[in-house]
């Protein structure tokens, strides 16, 4: 009968610690929004980068989000109801219309306008070195959203 040797108390160790860092970090606590069962937010789920300005992706306890950074610096929720016209500003990058809500600052909502289902970005500005890279890193993601509507200026905008 073959015998099999004891495994190393260091291999033990280390496949032990390993396990054990595996779950240092948590999930992100988040809550899914009305519209998370949508198939075009599962479209853009598996669309996410694996990073976004630098900061790593993160795994959430909801449908249809992701977060960005430990601890989240950048949180997306997919499902929103789409925003109406508004006077927030409005920027296009790369084909896509994002609406900027400085309201909570230095937490920013930022809106992918005119899509649906609706998707928003909370933005911790403190934390996050560009937020114009970081739309741009998610164009791809975002253009799988219908996109119904687009921003207009003033100028766009018919005269009474």
């Amino acid at each position: 009968m073959p015998r099999f040797a004891t495994p190393a108390p260091a291999i033990v160790c280390a496949t032990a610690l390993a396990l054990g860092l595996s779950g240092c970090t948590p999930d992100v606590p988040m809550t899914a929004a009305e519209g998370a069962n949508d198939p075009a937010c599962a479209e853009v789920i598996v669309r996410l980068p694996g990073e976004l300005d630098g900061l790593a992706k993160r795994t959430t306890n909801a449908q249809a989000t992701g977060a960005w950074g430990d601890p989240a610096a950048i949180q997306l929720v997919c499902g929103e109801t789409p925003g109406g016209p508004t006077t927030n500003a409005c920027m296009n990058i790369n084909g896509v219309d994002w609406v900027f809500d400085e309201s909570q600052a230095p937490i920013y909502r930022i809106e992918a306008y005119g899509r649906t289902p609706g998707l928003a970005l909370y933005v911790d500005t403190e934390q996050v070195d560009s937020t114009t890279d970081a739309l741009v890193e998610l164009t791809t993601a975002v253009k799988m959203l219908p996109q119904e509507r687009e921003c207009t200026t003033y100028i766009d905008a018919p005269a009474e």
